[in-house]
């Protein structure tokens, strides 16, 4: 299968990232504050913990964007919030013709939002709906990863071909999987907004960011009037830290990725029909098996050392590699497909790792099979 992923960094760049990001750390938090764990609740004057706004002007300046806000809830919070900020409830919001990702489903459903779809994969199709909408959708949500195997649309063309057509419609992206992993942001690409989770980014847990326009991202601050709804600053500190060593950390994984797919399909493991790199969501290798078997597969590599769940797909506490199920949206596209698929992401494991798993794994499915079949 042609399979489309997006263009990541190299590990040198990765370290150019994080010292660009160490640079900005520099630029505004003190020595002393970075080596305690912050304040709490609302300072008068700040509306919220100093330590907070400190780190949010750390990730403006690294990101190039006019400003930023830590929310809670992680990925999902952050890109509800960031809709909160634009569109008003009962609204139209344009979205890629494909499954939407399950939680931005519930977001639509809390606001009673209506998704209009366009395909995203050809420019002349998406200028047309733009035209035919002609008013009729109030933002537009773009997603950074793929949705769909056959995704193949880049999305700087996309916000690129909203804003000619539409030239002041908000554009609000889901970079969750692809920020620190490509070279620039939703909003670096001309989006109003960019939203994502710190969770994945080896930050803490229930964390997300919304980064882009400052009349967007102070519309969120408002929300926050309470103490309970800020960030706190040990946990704005957790998601620095966690962001400085996550670029390269993913640079290795995505050179690991590369070179475990070339063994996959080397023809040494019994049992792989093939395998590709693909965006789903975050970059994995997805295996297709020679028979239907990736559930046996997947549960035999549970007990084998493999990951057996995801808990943010890429969060700090996933090192075992995951051998897991294709994704729900990738699922929704190909049903029938999902009982031979298996999704493979090393996280901090090494090819030889993920290698001996997944060999003893098919092994023990196929001696299974052949018990069956004797008796």
């Amino acid at each position: 299968m042609k399979t489309y992923p997006l263009e990541t960094i190299s590990i040198d760049e990765a370290i150019e990232q994080q010292h660009r990001l160490v640079d900005a750390a520099s630029r505004h938090i003190l020595g002393a504050r970075m080596l305690s764990e912050g304040d709490l609740g609302l300072v008068p004057g700040i509306g919220g913990p100093a330590t907070t706004r400190d780190v949010e002007k750390v990730f403006a300046d690294f990101f190039n964007v006019e400003d930023s806000v830590l929310v809670r809830g992680a990925g999902t919070g952050a890109i509800r919030e960031g809709l909160c900020s634009m569109v008003a409830s009962g609204t139209a919001v344009l979205v890629h013709d494909a499954p939407v990702y399950p939680t931005t489903v519930n977001t639509f459903e809390m606001m009673g939002l209506k998704a209009v779809k366009a395909d995203f994969n050809s420019t002349a199709s998406l200028e047309k709906a733009l035209s035919e909408l002609s008013g009729g959708i109030e933002s537009v949500l773009v997603q950074y990863t793929r949705q769909k195997m056959e995704d193949s649309y880049n999305i700087g063309e996309v916000i690129s071909v909203v804003k000619k057509a539409m030239p002041g419609i908000p554009v609000i992206t889901d970079d969750n999987y692809a920020v620190l992993k490509v070279r620039r942001t939703g909003v670096e690409l001309g989006a109003d907004l960019s939203a994502f989770s710190m969770f994945k980014l080896m930050g803490p847990e229930g964390i997300g960011i919304v980064i882009g326009k400052r009349k967007y991202v102070e519309n969120i601050r408002k929300s926050h009037y309470s103490g309970g709804s800020q960030v706190q600053g040990h946990e704005a500190l957790a998601a620095l830290r966690g962001m400085v060593s996550a670029s390269v950390l993913l640079a290795v994984q995505g050179r690991t990725i590369e070179k475990l797919c070339a063994e996959l399909n080397s023809g040494r493991i019994r049992g792989v029909e093939s395998a590709f790199i693909a965006n789903a969501q975050s970059k994995v290798i997805i295996i297709r098996l020679e028979k239907p078997v990736s559930a046996g597969v997947i549960e035999a590599a549970g007990r084998l050392g493999a990951g057996s769940w995801p808990v943010g797909a890429e969060s700090k506490y996933e090192i075992l590699p995951m051998i897991y199920r294709v994704s729900g949206t990738f699922t929704k596209a190909d049903p029938e497909g999902a009982a031979y698929m298996i999704r493979i992401n090393p996280n901090k494991a090494g090819v030889d790792t993920v290698v001996r798993i997944l060999k003893e794994a098919i092994s023990m499915q196929q001696n299974d099979d052949s018990t069956s079949k004797e008796k």
